[in-house]
């Protein structure tokens, strides 16, 4: 790995750890080494095979105080550097269509979710490696204009696990990660001490870098151009413990991505290579204040996505129990 800048990339401030580059040959013998090609059945839930009835039951048992943090977004329709291609939303009904009682309002949703502002989940039909989808099935061959045969959120189903949320802006004792700040292998095993809270088999792991306080107090940015997240080293150790999800403020990727010619590696080993969904754009703020309150970083999580035939993922509005 070479510690050298790339003058392509975007400008950050010196000061912010990047982490060091991965060559590509790097990268493809790191793909090769988490890959969990052939391992389950059904390959098309990937890691969420890892969550057995044992492994809900053991998150139930986190429960302690009942309360319940929605870690969804609102449903954003403002256009903004973060959000270039708003949700939609408007009235198709406003109590004046259907007669005579009860009046009724209805209203139309849209979105193309996969992007940097909707609460989303990524299906493992949403990326491909080398022109091969999780389990080496040809991209071309198992995705088209009807929606993808393979790897589609309607294959997920609900899953009910362990969470654990690794607030790094707590540990560091920082409002937020700037922008480009690498979360590398250290950085985790660091936040699990620090916490309190163990990443074990059939975890889903919920990354704060505090991407939304940030946002709040200084504005929007181009995330593609510059965000906090994981460092591919980083990537082993969560493949190491059985992780059967990965989850974000941002996307998960450090950006700009530190692997020559791959623009979402992290997107790339979890989905591709692991089989592990991901959840994007998650609002963490919320779940971060009622996890200091409480002094507990594990918790029961519920996520729902919804049942689209052929979708490479969906909205969704996750829920933590403490």
């Amino acid at each position: 790995m070479s510690t050298d800048p790339d003058p392509e990339q975007a400008p950050l401030a010196p000061q912010v750890p990047r982490g060091p580059r991965v060559s590509r040959e790097e990268f493809d013998a790191l793909f090769a080494e988490v890959r969990t090609w052939g391992r389950w059945d059904p390959a098309a839930r990937g890691a969420w095979n890892r969550v057995t009835p044992a492994h809900v039951l053991r998150a139930a048992a986190l429960v302690r105080d009942g309360a319940a943090v929605p870690l969804g977004r609102p449903w954003d329709t403002r256009p903004s550097p973060d959000n270039p291609r708003p949700a939609l939303h408007h009235m198709t009904d406003l109590g004046d269509v259907e007669s005579p009682e009860p009046s009724a309002h209805k209203d139309f949703l849209g979105a193309d979710y996969h992007g940097k502002s909707v609460s989303h989940l990524d299906a493992l039909c949403h990326i491909a490696y080398r022109g091969e989808l999780y389990g080496g099935r040809p991209a071309r061959a198992a995705v088209g204009s009807g929606g993808a045969r393979f790897g589609s959120v309607a294959a997920l189903g609900p899953l009910v696990t362990k969470g654990v949320l690794l607030d790094l802006p707590a540990v560091l004792g920082t409002g937020w990660l700037e922008p480009g700040r690498a979360v590398r292998a250290g950085d985790v095993l660091a936040a699990e001490r620090a916490l309190g809270a163990e990443i074990d088999e059939g975890c889903a792991v919920l990354l704060r870098t505090g991407r939304f306080r940030r946002r709040r107090e200084l504005g929007p940015w181009d995330l593609d151009a510059a965000s906090a997240g994981f460092h591919v080293d980083a990537v082993p150790l969560l493949a190491g413990r059985g992780i059967s999800l990965l989850g974000s403020d941002g996307d998960g990727d450090l950006r700009p991505s530190p692997v020559e010619g791959v623009h979402s590696p992290v997107h790339t080993l979890a989905l591709a290579a692991m089989g592990v969904p991901l959840l994007d754009n998650l609002d963490l703020e919320g779940l971060s204040a009622a996890c200091a309150g409480t002094g507990r970083y594990a918790f029961l999580l519920v996520v729902s996505p919804l049942n689209v035939p052929g979708g490479t993922g969906s909205p969704v509005n996750p829920v933590a129990v403490l």
